[in-house]
Parts: C-alpha cells; structure tokens; sequence
C-alpha cells in the first residue's frame, strides 16, 4: 500500500507522474507542484530522484510496466490524470531494443487501459521527432505525413501515437501528446538521446573543457528549451478537449540549430571555446530526423507559441550552470 505523508486532498487535482526522475520528468513535477500545490502531484519512478523532487511532495517507488502496482497507487490517491513520462530514449534503446519496447509499450498499454475503465480521466503521453524517418520531408515536416522511423525508440513512439488515436476513438480515452523535439535544460542532465549534445555541450563551455561532438558540424536539428517543453506539456493539458483536433500528437517546434552554430553563439560568450566533431552512430540517426519542424497545427488549436531561440537559450544556460 503507498504510503502519505503528505497532506494530500482528495478533494483537488490529483496528479501522478509516470518517470519523474528522468530529464522531463523532474522539471514537469516541480512545475506542477508549483501550479497545483506539491500535495496534490505524485511522483513515481523506479528510482529516488533529486532532493528537490522527493523533499516536495509525495513519492512512490513504481514501475510503470506494472499494472497492479500503478493500479494500486491511483486507487489510493484517487488520481484523475497521469503523466507518462517513462520511456527508453533513442541512442539507449537502439543498445537495448527489446528492454525498450517493452518498457515504452507496455507503460503506455498500462496508462491507457486504465483510462479505459475509467480509473484516470485524462493522459498526457509524449511522442517524439523519432517518428520520423529518412522518407519525411527535411524541412517545415508537416503535421501529417510520411513516417518511417528506422529507431526502436521512434518505431515505438508512432506505435504509440496509433495506440492513442485508436483508445480515443474507439473507447472516448482523453489522451493528448507533443512530438517533442531536443530538449535542453540546465536543472537535469539528458537521458541517452541524440541531441544530448546540445546540454553536454554547455556544460563542457561553462567547465573550461573542450567539446567533442558526436554528431557532424552541418548536422541540423529541431531543438526546444525545457521551459518551451514543460509550458506546452501544461497547456495542452489544459486546454478543452473539443478544441484539440490531433488525437495521435502535435508537431512542436520552437529552433532548428546545427553543432557548429551552438558552437559559435556559446563561443559570443566564451571565445575560447573548443569543439571538435567525431560522429558516431548517432549521426545515423540524426540523419533520419527532420531539420525544422510546421507546428502550426498546435498553434490554430491551442495557442502553441514557443518563447525561447538559440541566442536567448544559450544566455540562460551559460547563466545558470555559471552559478
């Protein structure tokens, strides 16, 4: 049985978060403790995170393969909407394909059942750019169109997106997702994916050190501050269901950059930055990924508009991990 020793009300929003340890996860469940009171946010995970997290409200050691034990925390909790932050990222699942799969499948199975039978009333899953491939157009990928991920994390992740549409359709399920692009954070280090680089690469600045990038100079990517990330997985979510017309996940972009102009608007600040470029199996990646993103879709449904670029990323990053 979970354990409350916290003043949680039944009364209010209930929230639990699915992998609120991970990259995502830590700075959604201290932004919607803060939104919602730290009470009324459960976090979970399969591991103890940061002090921050666990001192700030209630926690819950879960893994979200298990459908009892999540079945047994919501009932307790009375949650009415879940989080599933959870997942194997790209440049991890590609070393272990079938850890992945089951752990990005059978949570999001999990989840959604749930919702099914009515026990959660609404849920937030994230897709990813993974889901595209080498066949999708490069630039302004649209909203719709050629999916051809050549990942296990992006096969998973636009299996999933079917999974979502078809539990709206067919079983009334409130489901809603982004396609999150790179993200970049200053609070919590990335978690195996392919655009690591862009947060390793201010920590190596800030540190003194030289940089040496795993991805090609030219390579260009669709990239999102995680305060962009955490605003949009928040509106979303609050936004009325009638308004949203993507039941599988919206396109969201807010930067495209490449290796060499991170370099250079870090090196504005520090002219005695270093990179070198050494690509490894992360370029073949990279290179099935678009290199700009058409989220107008989200913009006409609800309101999406990002407020960070590289210039104004770089300043906050270089800022805090300064400090």
């Amino acid at each position: 049985m979970p354990s409350n020793p916290f003043n949680f009300d039944l009364m209010q929003k209930s929230i639990l978060i699915l992998g609120a340890c991970g990259q995502i996860g830590t700075e959604l469940t201290l932004a919607l403790r803060e939104k919602y009171g730290n009470d009324q946010v459960v976090a979970s995970d399969i591991r103890e995170g940061s002090k921050n997290l666990m001192d700030s409200g209630p926690f819950e050691l879960l893994d979200a393969t298990n459908y009892d034990a999540m079945e047994d925390v919501i009932m307790y909790y009375e949650i009415e909407e879940v989080y599933l932050m959870a997942a194997m990222l790209s440049a991890t699942a590609e070393k272990f394909p079938m850890r992945a799969w089951n752990l990005n499948m059978n949570s999001l199975f999990n989840v959604l059942n749930l919702a099914k039978e009515g026990k959660i009333n609404k849920v937030f899953w994230p897709s990813s750019i993974a889901v595209f491939g080498p066949n999708t157009p490069l630039e302004n990928t649209p909203q719709s169109t050629i999916m051809e991920p050549s990942t296990v994390y992006g096969i998973s992740k636009q299996s999933g997106e079917r999974w979502c549409s078809y539990y709206f359709r067919k079983y009334g399920v409130d489901v809603r997702s982004v396609r999150y692009p790179g993200l970049i954070s200053w609070k919590t280090l990335p978690g195996g994916g392919t655009t690591d680089y862009a947060v390793e690469i201010y920590h190596k600045a800030v540190s003194g050190e030289a940089y040496t990038s795993f991805l090609k100079s030219d390579t260009k990517l669709p990239m999102m501050f995680m305060d962009d990330a955490i605003r949009a997985t928040v509106d979303i979510m609050e936004i009325e269901s009638d308004k949203l017309t993507v039941r599988s996940s919206y396109n969201l972009a807010a930067m495209s950059f490449t290796p060499a102009e991170i370099t250079a608007s870090i090196q504005a600040y520090i002219p005695e930055f270093k990179v070198d470029f050494k690509p490894d199996f992360r370029q073949d990646i990279a290179d099935s990924w678009p290199n700009s993103i058409d989220d107008s879709q989200a913009t006409v449904d609800w309101g999406w508009q990002p407020q960070f670029d590289l210039e104004r990323t770089t300043e906050e990053m270089l800022r805090n991990l300064g400090k």
